[in-house]
């Protein structure tokens, strides 16, 4: 996830400083950041497969549909009214505590691509 996030932080500011002098800074800005938004939304989709796969492989949920249903409510809080058996209920909030604490990861993330294309205009400004 900090992986990807930082490639997707990294091209889109390239991105940005490659191509602001070409077109309007607010279109171009608004395309860098969705772009960066959906990759971020797809980085947590593929986490929690990954989770459900986990959950499917040690049965603790019947099908992957369910498991994923559950892993999304797990890492959202949203809850999805699924329950884990007794057993596995840590995991479950093992995976919460991972996808707060990545969702805060990715919010710090894009307000740093953020900040570095501001600074990036402005030091086009300067020029």
């Amino acid at each position: 996830m900090f992986l990807g996030l930082e490639i997707a932080n990294q091209k889109a500011v390239d991105v940005f400083t490659r191509n602001q002098g070409h077109c309007h800074a607010l279109p171009l800005f608004s395309a860098v950041i969705s772009t960066v938004i959906l990759l971020a939304t797809a980085l947590h989709a593929v986490e929690a497969g990954v989770w459900a796969a986990c959950y499917r492989f040690l049965g603790a949920r019947p099908d992957f549909k369910s498991a994923m249903l559950y892993s999304l409510g797990a890492m959202t809080t949203y809850g999805s009214g699924l329950m884990l058996e007794e057993q596995w209920r840590l995991l479950g909030a093992i995976e919460a505590l991972s996808g707060w604490l990545l969702f805060g990861l990715t919010t710090a993330f894009l307000f740093g691509t953020i900040r570095r294309c501001y600074q990036s205009r402005d030091l086009a400004r300067h020029k």
